[in-house]
């Protein structure tokens, strides 16, 4: 009887720390916007050529807010969700990856 008396009393924590970490994950996403004009972006297979001559292993590029997002490993073999302007490429923000 006890363990279900305790249990109830980690309820309320528990559901807040789930709440925060998920909060969390949806600001580190929907953080980054883009706001160029569409006829004004330049192509995805250009800023994959960009990523891939600084030594980026480019696993996919989608469109998010505006942006382009890149998965896949840096230079350095680090893991990354990176977001880049579609008109300048230039990196807008990035979502640390574990």
């Amino acid at each position: 009887m006890k363990t279900i008396a305790l249990s109830a009393k980690m309820l309320p924590a528990l559901m807040l720390a789930a709440t925060t970490l998920f909060a969390t994950g949806a600001m580190a996403h929907g953080g980054f916007k883009c706001e160029e004009p569409k006829k004004e972006w330049k192509l995805r297979d250009d800023l994959e050529d960009k990523l891939k001559a600084e030594g980026w292993d480019v696993r996919k590029v989608k469109i998010d807010n505006g942006c382009y997002e890149v998965y896949g490993f840096d230079g350095k073999g680090q893991r990354r969700e990176a977001y880049f302007n579609p008109k300048t490429f230039e990196l807008v923000g990035d979502v640390p990856q574990k």
